[in-house]
């Protein structure tokens, strides 16, 4: 059972520079988890869990982003101002923040990485961890990581996070588990 008034849900880069199919970024199982990223989106609202949207947000002359994604960035520039909407920084409608939910802004893979989430967190007396989106072996498993650091309980959304495929998912999936995070799908909440 998940105690709300201690639980945050964490959504990460759910965007469209890595859902569109046109965007050089796109996660191939990105698109597939909206469903289920948009059901946790729901039960957090409805039991006043506080939501966090964690995005990428590129500079337009790419002085920011990570060298091992630039070469793949620096044509169409995605994720940033510089792009067209299609491929850009925003959320979808249907997983777009509300009226107080918070945006944080990441410059790597961990949500927690030069950002305020972590006090910003403790401040709301925040112990477990909802996360949701992609990339499971880069933004997810660095996220959950760093959370079990700070002593989160860490519950992953397996059906709201996704993978370039299901070996990849499985395998990290399998390894945070391993490491202490719960696994449930979105049906469980």
């Amino acid at each position: 059972m998940i105690d709300s008034s201690s639980t945050a849900l964490i959504m990460i880069d759910m965007q469209n520079g890595f859902i569109n199919e046109a965007s050089p970024l796109c996660i191939a199982g990105a698109k597939k988890s909206i469903p289920a990223c948009r059901r946790v989106l729901e039960y957090a609202r409805e039991n006043v869990v506080p939501v966090y949207h964690v995005i990428r947000r590129y500079a337009a002359d790419g002085s920011d982003v990570e060298p091992c994604r630039y070469d793949i960035w620096k044509d169409e520039r995605p994720l940033s101002d510089a792009c067209p909407e299609e491929i850009g920084p925003l959320e979808p409608a249907e997983l777009a923040p509300l009226a107080g939910e918070v945006t944080v802004v990441k410059p790597r893979f961990s949500a927690f990485f030069q950002t305020d989430l972590h006090a910003r967190l403790q401040k709301q007396g925040i112990d477990t961890l909802l996360l949701t989106g992609t990339t499971t072996p880069n933004c997810i498993r660095s996220t959950c990581y760093d959370a079990l650091s700070y002593n989160y309980d860490v519950i992953v959304v397996e059906d709201a996070t996704s993978s370039r495929n299901e070996d990849v998912q499985r395998a990290n999936m399998e390894d945070m588990a391993f490491i202490g995070a719960r696994i449930i799908r979105s049906v469980d909440l």
